[in-house]
């Protein structure tokens, strides 16, 4: 049996609407909102109006046929009478039937509305069709598909001996040989003949054009009107919101982590009695509690960098001392037990590592407070070369290569500092990988390319600069940094796992530090670093700005 695929959980599609109303702003969403409701609005009352004018007129003009119907019934049946009953002359000019009615008798249009259809029917045939123009009648033809329709109408009875006008029912016929739609109404006659009775839909349907011509020029205007306005009295009515939005906007460009900014001041809108003026008054209260916090955390900084570089400070003496009585205890004439001698050896070694922390805490603690470096031209490539030269005098198990340009890369900065950044960089790249791997110290004129993450974990740390800048790159073949550990890696104290660690001896004599001097040292030359591992490959960049011209050009006295 064949397995059936099962797709993993979806999320349900977006309607198209709902998808445009996300991506528009409040003001456009109310804007949208009460149009909305007008159109709707204007739709409802336009064809409610259109329908309610259309059956009153159309109950009207029912009314006027019932009226018409009745009488026009009377005269035919009365003419009939007086035919059959004097041999041919009943009504006006006697003797002039010949034993029916007459076809176009202008005695039975007097009195009726202009346009009336009178038709016959006997035995399904025809004997009549008029319609009244004016004071008399004019003959009509009708078509057989007309002629149809009207024997198909319903036909109404009325009692014996009652008088018109008689409820009948009318109905909608559309007569196109008389270009008109009509009201009509059959009525059976005396002896077996229906007589139907019309009237003309033409004025209904005049008045009811007129009625949809006013009504899309009225709505139109009024929904235009309507937009102008309501935009108006929107954009006034979220203006306060816009303003709560412009602060926020100004508050989130700043740079909070810093802990020493100041927060631009509140919103003046803060009356608790409308919705934006709570969302102001909370807005208000969020930066209040925000600046304290920054306040009290900035203090807070402020006290433990102080303490830390008072320690620092402090802490240099008795570590010299403690060195000094050590290596004199050593250099006793006398033989001295061999347990006594190590832990001697054990008290230097320790001092100096402790006396190494103590010198990277204080330098830590003094960029941290701000203190400015050197700026002076600092020729990157004579840098390289000497880092990479005592790089290559420390660990002579790895092969050590560089790719330089041919022309001196200068940059502003102090330049013990940045000697310090690539024998820290180098000391981790000898110390965590195996021997006989290869390190390549590279040395580049760029501008600003962005790291590329495709296949290997990128972390950066402080902004790319605009313009030209050199990069200053470090790499190694070796196993490289797991990812878990790359967002932690320039955190104080923080350690490389052990697997990269070359062997177990070096294991424990890191302070920890190493990375955080770097990162601090380029933040403190306006730099960047970008650190991609994988394994096989594990490569530091830094970036720093470069220097707009050369030294000799800047020495150089003004004519």
């Amino acid at each position: 049996m064949s397995g059936t695929r099962q797709a993993g959980p979806q999320r349900p599609a977006t309607p198209t609407r709902t998808r445009w109303l996300a991506g528009r702003t409040l003001s456009a969403r109310l804007i949208a909102g009460v149009l909305l409701l007008l159109i709707g609005a204007c739709a409802v009352i336009g064809v409610v109006t259109y329908f309610a004018v259309r059956s009153s007129m159309v109950s009207t003009l029912d009314g006027q046929l019932g009226s018409s119907s009745g009488t026009y019934a009377v005269c035919i049946e009365n003419q009939h009478e007086g035919s059959t009953s004097q041999g041919g002359g009943g009504g006006p000019g006697g003797g002039q039937f010949e034993g029916q009615p007459p076809p176009n008798s202008n005695y039975c249009a007097q009195g009726q509305p202009q346009g009336m259809l009178g038709v016959r029917l006997k035995d399904g045939v025809i004997t009549n069709c008029s319609v009244v123009n004016g004071a008399n009648n004019r003959m009509c033809h009708l078509s057989r598909a007309e002629e149809k329709a009207l024997r198909a109408l319903p036909v109404y009875s009325p009692p014996p001996n009652q008088p018109p006008p008689w409820p009948s029912t009318p109905y909608s016929v559309d007569l196109a040989s008389l270009d008109a739609d009509y009201r009509v109404t059959a009525v059976a006659g005396h002896d077996g003949d229906i007589l139907i009775t019309g009237l003309p839909m033409t004025g209904v349907e005049h008045t009811l054009g007129q009625v949809a011509t006013a009504e899309l020029i009225v709505f139109p205007s009024v929904l235009l009107l309507a937009g102008v306005l309501g935009t108006a009295l929107v954009r006034l009515s979220l203006r306060p919101l816009r303003r709560v939005a412009a602060t926020a906007s100004r508050v989130a460009e700043l740079p909070l982590e810093t802990g020493e900014v100041s927060l631009p001041a509140g919103v003046p809108d803060s009356d608790p009695r409308t919705e934006v003026g709570q969302v102001g008054a909370a807005f208000n209260r969020m930066l209040g509690h925000v600046e304290r916090a920054l306040a009290r955390r900035a203090a807070s900084e402020a006290r433990l960098r102080r303490f830390a570089a008072d320690a620092s400070h402090e802490l240099r003496t008795p570590l010299s001392a403690i060195r000094g009585y050590a290596e004199f205890a050593t250099r006793h004439r006398g033989p001295l037990p061999d347990d006594l001698t190590h832990a001697l050896q054990r008290i230097q070694a320790e001092s100096a590592r402790m006396s190494i922390l103590v010198d990277d805490l204080l330098l830590l603690a003094r960029l941290d407070a701000g203190r400015p470096l050197e700026r002076e031209p600092v020729d990157l490539s004579r840098l390289a070369i000497d880092a990479t030269s005592d790089a290559r005098f420390a660990r002579g198990d790895h092969r050590w290569r560089l790719d330089l340009p041919d022309d001196p890369v200068l940059v502003s900065g102090d330049e013990h500092r940045l000697h310090q950044v690539m024998a820290n960089l180098l000391s981790n790249a000898g110390t965590h990988t195996p021997p006989d791997t290869t390190v390549t110290v590279a040395l580049a004129v760029t501008r600003g390319r962005p790291p590329d993450a495709a296949d290997h974990t990128v972390v950066q740390r402080g902004p790319l600069t605009a313009g030209p800048r050199a990069e200053l790159s470090i790499t190694d073949d070796g196993p490289g940094i797991p990812p878990r550990l790359l967002p932690e890696l320039f955190e104080r104290f923080a350690r490389a796992d052990t697997s990269r660690a070359r062997n177990g001896e070096n294991t424990g004599k890191s302070t920890g530090l190493g990375l955080a001097i770097v990162d601090a040292v380029v933040a403190a030359h306006a730099g960047s670093i970008t650190v991609s591992s994988r394994p096989g490959m594990t490569r530091f960049a830094i970036s720093l700005p470069l220097l707009a011209e050369p030294a000799e050009n800047r020495r150089a006295p003004a004519m």
